[in-house]
């Protein structure tokens, strides 16, 4: 009667929505004061002075039905061009609205790239640790996702990339700053990374693209953020103002193809296409609009900045181990037993809620989000303590 995949997909919800209702439902009985959920990626700072100034402007000064109307499939051209002109300036890269499409955020803009580039058989190469939603993207649109493990502080391994990129690789999916680990990808990795794309694509006879996600790209802790495009010429860059802008909610992102890539135009009319069919066609037309003039800001860093060394550094006093994270707002903490599902279980008892890494593609490790308010962290301590001193950690 109904797809029966879709259907498993909609009564399995992920691991960290599962773990959302959760405390949601644990704050009803314990008061949400004590319970710690640090499950959602959901921005904790409010969004720049300039997006509520933005729209404040629009809808005083903008016609209704001009404001609110159907844009073109692919975005309004003069926010089209906006973004166009940033991109060039800022990453010293030649883009072109023309390969400019919005979209209603970053899950949008992967759905879209992948199913406009998978073709029957094609695999998609996803670095390990990975957005658990990556695999549901690929396979959705008809792909085989395929793991490639991270070195020992989560940073690209061009071996284990190498021997997982082969004739069937349609693309390798990259995510830095890194959700959950934090990690940011250097110049000297993206270089050694175009490199080997640059290989495998006259081995495979046809381009390996790049598609890179990147919807934290200005939350760092000083830490530079390379573009990909400048280092690939293949390469799709998929872009969400989600956790930038703090707009999570109103679902507003961009694809950008870049120029340079082989069918450069076939491919961008694959976009089109690939939008149609999923029905990501004219994203939301006040946003489009709002972060045209809001293009390369970003809430206040330094909240999450003060997040993060208040969390590492009681965790690490209490014996937890961990790679700092560069950016983004997660922490990837070792799990003090093999089991990380079961160790979640076990903080549950302190109302801790953190996500287990098995969702991640890995297994023995946690992630926290450090995106929340600082006194969720601050009455979170003496849970984390007495979790701690039950592992004899301290």
């Amino acid at each position: 009667m109904v797809n029966q995949k879709n259907k498993q997909l909609g009564e399995a919800r992920s691991v960290i929505r599962e773990i959302f209702e959760y405390g949601n439902a644990r704050k009803k009985v314990v008061g949400a004061e004590n319970v710690f959920d640090f499950s959602l990626g959901n921005p904790g700072v409010p969004a720049p002075a300039e997006v509520n100034e933005e729209i404040v402007r629009l809808v005083s000064t903008m016609p209704s039905l001009a404001l609110h109307g159907y844009t073109s499939a692919a975005g309004a051209p003069e926010v089209r061009q906006a973004v166009a002109s940033y991109i060039s300036a800022a990453f010293g890269v030649d883009m072109s609205a023309e390969y400019i499409y919005m979209t209603c955020g970053a899950a949008a803009s992967l759905t879209v790239t992948i199913h406009a580039l998978c073709e029957a058989g094609d695999e998609f190469v996803v670095v390990t640790p990975f957005f658990p939603e990556y695999t549901v993207f690929i396979e959705g649109a008809g792909g085989k996702a395929v793991m490639a493990a991270t070195d020992s502080r989560f940073h690209l391994d061009m071996e284990a990339l190498d021997a997982a990129i082969g004739v069937h690789t349609k693309g390798v999916i990259i995510n830095s700053p890194n959700n959950p680990t934090g990690a940011v990808y250097s110049r000297e990795e993206l270089a050694a990374l175009g490199k080997l794309l640059e290989r495998k694509s006259r081995e495979k006879g046809s381009p390996v693209f790049l598609i890179a996600d990147e919807p934290y790209r200005e939350l760092t802790y000083g830490a530079e953020v390379p573009y990909p495009m400048a280092f690939y010429k293949n390469t799709v860059l998929c872009y969400s103002f989600s956790k930038s802008l703090s707009l999570a909610g109103e679902r507003i992102g961009y694809i950008a193809v870049s120029p340079q890539c082989e069918g450069a135009a076939d491919v961008f009319s694959a976009v089109c296409g690939a939008g149609r069919v999923l029905g990501f066609v004219c994203a939301p037309a006040l946003f489009q609009r709002v972060v045209a003039k809001c293009l390369g800001r970003s809430g206040d860093i330094e909240e999450y900045r003060k997040n993060r060394d208040l969390l590492t550094g009681t965790l690490s006093a209490c014996g937890f181990t961990f790679v700092p994270p560069e950016g983004a707002f997660y922490l990837f903490m070792k799990s003090p037993e093999a089991d990380a599902v079961a160790f979640c279980e076990r903080a549950k008892k302190y109302e801790l809620l953190l996500v287990p890494s098995d969702g991640f593609g890995v297994k023995g490790y946690v992630r926290i989000s450090y995106c929340v308010e600082r006194a969720v962290i601050e009455r979170s301590l003496p849970a984390f303590r007495a979790l701690a001193k039950e592992y004899g950690l301290i």
